[in-house]
């Protein structure tokens, strides 16, 4: 199923930033995911990301309950929700070449 988060791939580099805590170390990170056939779970780094109604974030992680907030990588590079301010972002070095080209196209 095409929606917006996932333009109809089963795999995309997306941003991915933990409204309630850090990703391994940063609050923000970009890297591949994947999706479920609906698009309504996100599967990133051994989370299960559920859709949801959250007020800050867009996706609960199902074992934790932490929200997260997921969007496609920018070219322009303001990758983070726009509520937030001066986030720690590190890009995962098996998406850093797809990445780059994303933000060179």
């Amino acid at each position: 199923m095409r929606t917006q988060l996932t333009r109809g791939m089963r795999r995309r580099v997306m941003y991915v930033e933990n409204k309630q805590g850090l990703i391994d170390g940063v609050q923000g990170r970009i890297g591949w995911v994947s999706f479920s056939k609906t698009g309504q779970t996100v599967y990133y780094r051994g989370r299960t990301l559920q859709k949801g109604g959250g007020v800050s974030g867009n996706f609960f992680d199902v074992e934790s309950g932490e929200e997260y907030w997921i969007s496609g990588v920018k070219r322009r590079g303001s990758n983070a929700h726009p509520a937030e301010r001066g986030v720690g972002v590190e890009v995962d070095p098996d998406a850093l070449d797809a990445y780059q080209s994303i933000r060179t196209a």
